[in-house]
């Protein structure tokens, strides 16, 4: 399969972060939410380019995203990530405390809505906005998170393909699929920003605000 041809010639995934996909899917439902190694290398790779001093993550799910984002973080830069789930908040503990501490150590874990956890944050606090939470509230996550990101940043959102759905006229009458449409939509439209749609996994969307 091309997909394992893709992996077979990326970098390798540490081995902490392979044991929590592992047990992402081994332990939680919906395991094919979380990110994997392709992609999770990737996030490393544009934090690495980007070189952020902060970053905002919506939605945690198991912590793998988080600990890519943040094993590319550099000097005193930091991630706040927020997760709806607080059933959730145990296994992502014990996913930072897995990892080497010098990364977990730069992760602030917030629960709750973010929708309101993001109204903790000032104007221009983040040079990075990673989406990755309920789809059908991505055009209120843009909203919320263009301000947030100073002029020059970018928000990266994740699953802007949403399987194939945005183009299948069978899922018009879907919240989730009509939420990410519509954030496509807004951001196609938006003067104020540059984006590219990368079809890798189920699509993600880099933008950089203008």
């Amino acid at each position: 399969m091309l997909e394992d041809y893709i992996e077979a010639h990326s970098s390798v995934e540490p081995a902490w972060l392979y044991e929590l996909n592992r047990r992402t899917n081994l332990r939680l439902l919906n395991g094919r939410m979380c990110s994997g190694p392709v992609q999770g290398r990737l996030l490393k790779m544009l934090v690495g380019m980007i070189r952020p001093a902060r970053v905002l993550e919506l939605g945690t799910f198991s912590g793998y995203s988080a600990l890519c984002i943040a094993e590319g973080l550099e000097g005193e830069a930091t991630l706040d990530t927020i997760e709806a789930d607080d059933e959730l908040e145990d296994f992502i503990l014990e996913s930072f405390a897995q990892a080497p501490a010098e990364i977990s150590s730069r992760i602030r874990l917030h629960i709750g809505a973010a929708l309101q956890e993001m109204d903790r944050f000032d104007a221009g606090t983040f040079d990075l906005v990673f989406i990755d939470a309920s789809k059908r509230e991505y055009p209120d996550y843009y909203r919320k998170a263009k301000p947030l990101v100073r002029s020059g940043g970018y928000i990266i959102a994740d699953n802007t393909l949403w399987d194939g759905h945005v183009t299948d006229p069978a899922y018009d009458r879907d919240a989730q699929t009509c939420g990410v449409r519509l954030f496509n939509d807004m951001v196609a439209a938006d003067p104020e920003v540059e984006q590219v749609m990368v079809p890798l996994r189920d699509g993600l969307t880099l933008i950089r605000k203008l």
